[in-house]
């Protein structure tokens, strides 16, 4: 049976969202996609060419009727930026289902969750599905919920750092907590990491630089797809219990 997910009231079977940053050239990117199968991927919308038919496009290379294109506000460090970053994409492409992200300064690019909040609420009441990213907090992301997020996005690590998730508590605490989408946003660097998101139990992940910055970006990206599916089935066929002590595969009574 086909393990599917929805986010909005759009059904997707690919857990896995990739980015449009950081590769040598869209050529690079449309590759990755491909090798990845992901079904969604985030735009920068201050950073990646979308309108300007003047210059070389993404959407000659992914085509948006295939893959669905997620706008994201990636460089925005307040809420009006982002609000109205997210304005001139939807008047540009038409897109409603959008990524927030509102940055609390450069060094962490950690969320500035007032500020989230806050374009969260605008977003939701203007028409917009906000998938929202967030710090690994159980409450925050319950209040975003309550904001209008169509789905919660906490950070395993920071953002490009590659470190893989930090917390594994908080993270399952938010998915258990949520009724909308849980995905992992940030801090995946390897496949081991995407597959222990997904054995925590959540939704997707997200990731970009882990792609872009591997010496071999389309192999990478086949790693991660069969890596969350792989975790994807772990979390799926419940995993044993931990125990203090070892216990024998085969008893050790009755003996010859």
């Amino acid at each position: 049976m086909t393990d599917s997910w929805s986010v909005a009231g759009r059904t997707f079977t690919s857990r896995l969202i990739v980015g449009t940053g950081k590769y040598k050239d869209f050529e690079q990117n449309a590759a990755a996609v491909e090798a990845s199968g992901a079904e969604i991927v985030t735009v920068a919308v201050r950073r990646v060419n979308v309108s300007d038919p003047t210059a070389p496009m993404l959407t000659d290379f992914i085509d948006p009727k295939k893959i669905t294109y997620l706008p994201n506000t990636a460089g925005c460090f307040n809420a009006d930026d982002a609000i109205r970053t997210l304005r001139l994409a939807r008047e540009a492409g038409g897109w409603d289902l959008v990524k927030l992200e509102v940055l609390g300064e450069a060094k962490t690019l950690y969320p500035n969750m007032r500020e989230t909040l806050e374009a969260t609420e605008v977003l939701a009441k203007e028409g917009f599905l906000p998938m929202v990213y967030c710090v690994d907090d159980p409450i925050a992301a319950k209040q975003l919920e309550d904001a209008g997020a169509v789905a919660i996005m906490p950070l395993g690590a920071p953002i490009g750092s590659g470190l893989g998730i930090q917390n594994r508590v908080t993270i399952r605490l938010i998915v258990e907590g949520a009724s909308v989408p849980v995905l992992v946003d940030a801090g995946v660097g390897t496949a081991s990491d995407a597959a222990v998101a997904m054995e925590l139990g959540c939704d997707g992940v997200l990731m970009n630089t882990a792609i872009a910055e591997a010496k071999d970006p389309v192999r990478m990206a086949r790693a991660m797809k069969l890596a969350v599916e792989a975790g994807r089935d772990a979390y799926l066929a419940g995993r044993m219990g931990l125990r203090r002590y070892a216990d024998p595969s085969s008893p050790l009574a009755g003996l010859i």
